[in-house]
């Protein structure tokens, strides 16, 4: 089996991308939900592959304080990059920008950044790497696992950030035998 693991809440005041927000209070406590659901239930990790954004090597290191495996991080399992927008004051940048916010499409590319369609399809080439390490937690974004139920269930991409349940500290469950995922947590 595999687990992904979404990292725990960050300030969300912020935009995310690939910005390097910390984990807040609330966050270290959902992580620290999660961890008692990992050691409570029959789930086996022999090494945890984490995005090497700060919110996810926070979880991960939580993680491991608990689960002494080695933690592998991998830019490969960033979030969607905003580009110039990555950790910018939401309240500072949205206004000045409404028109760009308000008309976000799948292929609507941020500013030295990526789209969503951009960031799906890097996943989407990544993603048999990571279903290959049997015995792995990854701890990565929402829109990571988010890409990998697309993927999974041959759904089109949409704009719809909710329809898969990921929300902060939740864990997903990957079974390589029928390829299916499901939120266990």
């Amino acid at each position: 089996m595999i687990y992904f693991l979404r990292h725990g809440l960050d300030d969300e005041r912020f935009i995310g991308g690939w910005s390097n927000g910390q984990l807040i209070w609330e966050g270290r406590n959902q992580v620290k939900r999660a961890i008692e659901f990992l050691k409570n239930n029959p789930i086996h990790f022999e090494q945890i592959y984490s995005s090497d954004i700060e919110r996810a090597k926070e979880t991960a290191l939580m993680v491991g304080e608990e689960f002494p495996v080695p933690i592998i991080y991998d830019e490969k399992l960033r979030e969607q990059n905003k580009g110039d927008f990555n950790g910018e004051f939401k309240m500072k940048v949205e206004p000045k920008n409404r028109d760009f916010f308000q008309n976000i499409q799948i292929d609507t590319v941020y500013p030295n950044g990526e789209s969503l369609e951009g960031f799906y399809e890097r996943i989407k080439i990544n993603l048999p790497v990571f279903l290959e390490q049997d015995y792995s937690l990854i701890v990565t974004h929402r829109g990571v696992i988010n890409a990998v139920y697309y993927e999974l269930e041959g759904i089109p991409l949409d704009m719809n950030k909710e329809r898969f349940g990921v929300t902060h500290a939740s864990i997903h469950e990957y079974d390589p035998k029928t390829k299916q995922i499901k939120k266990i947590y």
